[in-house]
């Protein structure tokens, strides 16, 4: 047991080690709302901006700087309204979109970016666009939950995969996507490498991590014949372990990506959509679809869906156990790494975000079925459809307990879950 833990102690330590050292703050700790004000590449200074909250009331008014830059700090986490003073544009210059009022949620512990694209008058006949429709708000929700359904999945496949082969609840999941994240963090920021290029190493860094945590760690408590339970008691620790060695490093603000900060998004009906966040769906799609092929159609694939039917009978036809768990933590890491860094361009990185994210993860897993790698899948997009959809009628610092409570409720009608099976107990 020391072995392990020494070794995956230095494991640990050496990655932060490594890259810690000079890590700074870029942003202030806490929820924001924030911008750039550019024409042409050049600053514009001088112009207002006010924040309020839903009900009207102004949380703060500042503004743009000489830098163009702007930022005002919110009390919680919520949804905003965001407005720019087009009186006080200089002369010559007017929104090219013609959308002075923003509607925009602010996650907790994140720094929300505000776009206002800026241009010479030659469209400025066009009539103001007074902010969105109640029906472009619900699509706009449902188009968001979606996109936080996709990286949901990308966490719970892998997590349903280890529960599947191992039985592990493992409450240390979580920090394998803030690893990546931050993983991609360092090789951005301080190495100066392209998001893309850092966001796969950092996908293969965690899917290394995962490998080394089986090899070293889980394998040799299964080893030692170690109970389910007192392995889902490590991983709490292990999680722990993780969160505030990274809190240590890291410190306690989020922090942005070099790239992709501010991106006017395309107009696709009454939403406009960040080219960034269609990017990322469209890698989680193949990402998520290659798997599930894997799964379905390859020798590796139909041995996990042995071992995660019936271990012992798995051993007996032939199966090397140990090696297809080790697999599936690869591939868990992996998974769970991109996740994190797909969260992280979405909004922001900090120390507690893998955490902050488990408990939809595990409600996704938990919704789908319990070891079913497409149950995860299907349960995820409903999670995060009901998380975002929720906020039409609920405040958004509570938009969990709308996912819950489809939960709950699914559990009581099927206690197996979407796709999971019905077992006899007793």
């Amino acid at each position: 047991m020391r072995r392990a833990v020494v070794m995956l102690t230095a494991f640990l330590a050496s990655l932060f080690i490594a890259f810690g050292f000079g890590a700074t703050s870029a942003w202030a700790e806490g929820e924001a709302l924030q911008g750039t004000l550019i024409n042409n590449g050049q600053p514009v200074a001088g112009v207002q901006i006010t924040v309020s909250s839903q009900d009207g009331a102004q949380v703060g008014q500042v503004q743009s700087g000489p830098d163009g830059k702007w930022t005002v700090p919110v009390p919680a986490a919520g949804t905003y309204r965001v407005e720019l003073d087009v009186t006080t544009l200089p002369e010559g210059l007017t929104l090219t979109n013609n959308r002075p009022v923003l509607t925009l949620p602010v996650f907790e512990g994140s720094a929300r970016t505000a776009l206002f694209p800026i241009g010479s008058e030659a469209g400025a006949g066009a009539p103001v666009d007074p902010g969105p429709n109640r029906l472009g708000q619900i699509l706009d929700l449902v188009y968001t939950g979606l996109h936080l359904g996709l990286m949901i999945a990308l966490a719970a496949l892998g997590l349903s995969l280890i529960f599947g082969t191992m039985g592990l609840t493992n409450f240390a999941h979580g920090e394998l996507v803030t690893f990546g994240a931050l993983m991609a963090f360092i090789f951005n920021v301080f190495v100066g490498l392209p998001v893309i290029v850092a966001g796969v190493i950092a996908v293969a860094l965690g899917a290394g991590f995962g490998w080394f945590q089986d090899r070293f760690f889980w394998g040799w408590l299964r080893k030692r014949r170690t109970g389910l339970i007192g392995m889902m008691i490590i991983s709490i620790g292990l999680a722990l372990t993780m969160r505030y060695i990274s809190l240590y490093w890291f410190r306690g603000e989020t922090r942005q990506y070099s790239d992709y900060v501010a991106q006017p998004g395309i107009d696709i009906g009454p939403i406009a959509i960040a080219p960034k966040n269609l990017i990322m769906d469209l890698i989680a799609i193949v990402v998520l679809v290659a798997v599930s092929v894997a799964l379905v159609k390859t020798r590796l694939g139909k041995a996990t869906r042995a071992v995660s039917t019936n271990p012992a009978l798995a051993a007996a036809s032939g199966i090397n156990v140990d090696a297809i768990i080790r697999l599936v933590w690869t591939i868990g890491g992996g998974l769970a790494a991109l996740a994190g860094v797909m969260l992280g361009v979405f909004q922001g990185i900090n120390y507690q975000m893998g955490f902050q994210i488990l408990l939809l993860v595990f409600a996704a897993v938990t919704l789908g079925g319990l070891g079913t790698a497409f149950g995860a899948l299907l349960g995820s997009l409903v999670i995060g459809l009901a998380t975002q959809l929720s906020t039409l009628w609920i405040p958004t610092e509570l938009k969990n307990v709308g996912a819950l409570a489809v939960l709950i409720i699914v559990i009581l009608v099927r206690p197996q879950g979407i796709l999971g099976r019905r077992e006899r107990i007793g």
